[in-house]
Formats: structure tokens, C-alpha cells, sequence
């Protein structure tokens, strides 16, 4: 517990940070309908929030390395303010669009810096407590982002300025504590085409993990009021998402460690396949059955990436694991940058449905690439364990691996 409270501000910094910019996108997307954004433009929010996440995972530790780490954190949360609060300045769907470049490059970066301020510090004799809290920290204030949106409302200014508020609130744990700075981390070398020589399956793994998980995201609030949800029941709807991916961790992790992760990946996207048509086939049966199709679809989607991490991993050596993470998480943001405005489109021209069926599509592919796979090489003899990867930084694996 003296470990865990140590860590407070560090911890502190990333509720205030999940539960302003976790809700932006939501309400973003629920503004743009009232305002009458196409689907197309919502779903151009969506692919520039993860435009500017990539941006600031590349960025951030050489800021990081220029001006340290306090005033680097200073720095993102001030693009966050200007992400949020610019759009009380105009309701131009490209003037948004810019703005959440802003809001994605704020995210990427604070996270940098909290992960590798956590790295710094983190021991093998509390790193497992310490992650756990971490975790449940991010996961649980992920929740709380967007059962925000219930009682926020869209197209409203104040809306912007109460998470603008809660965004200023990230900047007072660290800037007010007396810990000392650690010493400026190694930038990981991002190395995209040796990570798929070393593991194809999890480079396409993450791509599709990256692509379902932002299309529902951010396509998920139109799907929800085109198939009858009121707005203030959208909240609900995107928590028992993130509900369910985080109910699936541990019991997807014991199977995955268990047995030949190819086959658990084959297993997931299968059931994804099943879930998106169950979402479709209960669209008319009522809000319960909308929100309990959400968690189930989170439940089989969320562990996908951390199957395909730890897959990859199980061919790596110690000493390409960092790269391989960060080129993992590079795959990731190229699937989540992409497919918000294709769903979008075919939302647009086939209505919401056709957002599952675009996700289910892809699984079919990685279904089918999987299978490819295993006729290529034999599954790894050593097994690395699996682990919940969050998606947020470059250096990422630093902190979640043992010294």
C-alpha cells in the first residue's frame, strides 16, 4: 500500500486525464449529430484523435529529453485544453477535426511521460502491485469517461468547459509534487518492418484490434441513436464496452497462456464474428439487449491486442521487446486512424448496421490469415506470459516488463 500511495500524484494525473479526454470523443461524436456533421465527418474526429496520438507516442520522449518531464506534461495537457476548449470557438466540422489532432497528440503524450516517470521508479519487488494499480486506475477511469457523457450535454459549451477543467486538474499532481524527476528515458527506435518479420499474424492482429476498437468508439454513438437509444443512454451503451474488455482479462489471459495463441486469436475473431452479428440480430429487442451485446463484444475484442502482444513476444528476445511494442502500438494507431471514417461511409450508405459488419469482416480476414500462419511455422516452445497491454505509449513494454 506504501507503494501504491507513493505513486498518487502519478496516479491522480492519469484519472484527470481519462476522464476528460475518454469523454471528448463520445461527445464529440453525439455533437456533430445534433449539429448535423455526416457520418463521415464524425468518423474524421475519430481517424484525427488517432492522428495525433501517433504523433505524440513519436514526439513525447524527445520533448521529454529537451525540457523534462514536468514541463513536457505541462505541454500536452495545454494541447488538450486547446483541443477541448477550441471547440466552443466554432462548430466548422474541420475546425473540430484539427482540434482533436490536438486532443489525440495530448493523450499519447501525457502518457509517455506518466509511464516513463512510473518506469523510473518501479522495482521487481513492487512492480507487480504497482502495475495493478495502474491498470485499474486507467481502466476504471476509462468507465467513468464515459458515463460522463450522460450528463453532459451535447452541443454545449459548458460541456467542453468541464472537461476542459478536469483537463487543467491533470496538471496539478505532478507539477505540485516533490518527488524527483527521473532521469530522461532511452527513445525506443520504432522499427515497423522488423516487427512484422518477426511475428506477420501480430502485426495484422493489432491493426484489426486497432480498427474494431476505435470504429465502435467513435461509429458506436451514431450506431446507438439510429437504432433508438436516447442520448443520455449512449454513456451506458460505450461503458458496457469497456466494461466487458475489462471483465475478459484475466480469464482470456489464463486461456491464452494455456494454449497456442494462434488458435486463441482464431477463437476471438470468430466470436467477434458471432458477437457483431448478434449486436445486429438484437438492435430491435430493447436497450438491455443493445448493452449487454456491447459487453460482450468488448468482452471478446478488448484482449485481442495483448493475445497478438504476447504472441509476438514469444518470438522475440529480451532485447527487441520494447521495439516490438512500440511497433505493435504503430500497427494499432494505423488500423484506429483509418477505420472511423470508413465506417463512417458505410454507415452513411448502408446504414448502422453495416458497422459490425465492417468489424466482422475484418476478423474474417484475420481469421483466415491466422490459419495462414500455422502452416508457415510451429507455435513457439518457450511461452512469455500474458499481460494486459494498454494501448498508450511507444515505451510501453519498459514498463510492464521485469529487470
Amino acid at each position: 500500500m506504501r507503494v501504491i500511495v507513493s505513486f498518487t500524484a502519478l496516479l491522480l494525473s492519469v484519472i484527470f486525464l481519462q476522464l476528460s479526454t475518454g469523454g471528448l470523443g463520445p461527445l464529440d461524436a453525439l455533437s456533430g449529430v445534433l449539429m448535423g456533421f455526416s457520418s463521415s465527418q464524425i468518423g474524421m474526429l475519430g481517424s484525427a484523435h488517432f492522428f495525433g496520438f501517433f504523433i505524440g507516442c513519436w514526439w513525447a520522449p524527445r520533448l521529454m529529453g529537451a525540457i523534462g518531464h514536468s514541463r513536457g506534461f505541462a505541454t500536452f495537457v495545454a494541447f488538450g485544453l486547446i483541443g477541448i476548449l477550441g471547440h466552443t470557438l466554432s462548430n466548422q466540422p474541420w475546425i473540430w477535426i484539427i482540434l482533436r489532432i490536438f486532443s489525440g497528440l495530448s493523450v499519447a503524450g501525457c502518457y509517455s511521460i506518466i509511464e516513463a516517470w512510473l518506469q523510473a521508479k518501479l522495482k521487481n519487488q513492487n512492480r507487480g502491485q504497482s502495475l495493478g494499480a495502474y491498470r485499474l486506475v486507467d481502466m476504471a477511469a476509462s468507465l467513468c469517461g464515459q458515463l460522463l457523457i450522460s450528463v453532459l450535454e451535447p452541443a454545449y459549451y459548458l460541456s467542453y468547459n468541464i472537461l476542459a477543467l478536469i483537463c487543467t486538474a491533470a496538471l496539478l499532481p505532478l507539477t505540485l509534487t516533490r518527488a524527483k524527476q527521473p532521469e530522461i528515458p532511452i527513445t525506443p527506435k520504432l522499427r515497423p518492418f522488423a516487427a512484422y518479420k518477426l511475428s506477420p499474424l501480430a502485426i495484422f492482429a493489432a491493426i484489426v484490434a486497432g480498427l474494431t476498437g476505435a470504429s465502435f468508439r467513435m461509429i458506436g454513438p451514431i450506431y446507438g441513436l439510429q437504432v433508438g437509444l436516447e442520448i443520455n443512454q449512449i454513456a451506458l451503451f460505450l461503458a458496457s464496452f469497456i466494461l466487458g474488455g475489462a471483465t475478459a482479462q484475466y480469464p482470456i489471459g489464463w486461456i491464452a497462456d494455456k494454449f497456442d495463441r494462434r488458435w486463441v486469436l482464431i477463437a476471438l475473431s470468430m466470436a467477434a464474428i458471432l458477437s457483431s452479428s448478434l449486436t445486429i440480430m438484437v438492435s430491435s429487442q430493447g436497450t438491455i439487449a443493445v448493452f449487454f451485446a456491447a459487453f460482450i463484444f468488448g468482452f471478446i475484442t478488448f484482449p485481442i491486442y495483448s493475445v497478438a502482444s504476447a504472441h509476438a513476444n514469444d518470438f522475440a528476445k529480451p532485447a527487441e521487446m520494447v521495439e516490438l511494442s512500440a511497433a505493435l502500438i504503430f500497427f494499432f494507431a494505423l488500423g484506429a486512424i483509418g477505420s472511423p471514417i470508413l465506417a463512417a461511409q458505410l454507415v452513411d450508405i448502408y446504414g448502422p448496421n453495416a458497422l459490425f459488419i465492417f468489424i466482422g469482416l475484418a476478423h474474417v480476414i484475420l481469421v483466415i490469415i491466422s490459419l495462414t500462419r500455422m502452416n508457415v511455422r510451429p507455435s513457439a516452445k518457450v511461452k512469455t506470459s500474458y499481460r494486459y497491454i494498454p494501448r498508450t505509449s511507444f515505451g510501453i513494454a519498459k514498463l510492464i516488463r521485469r529487470r
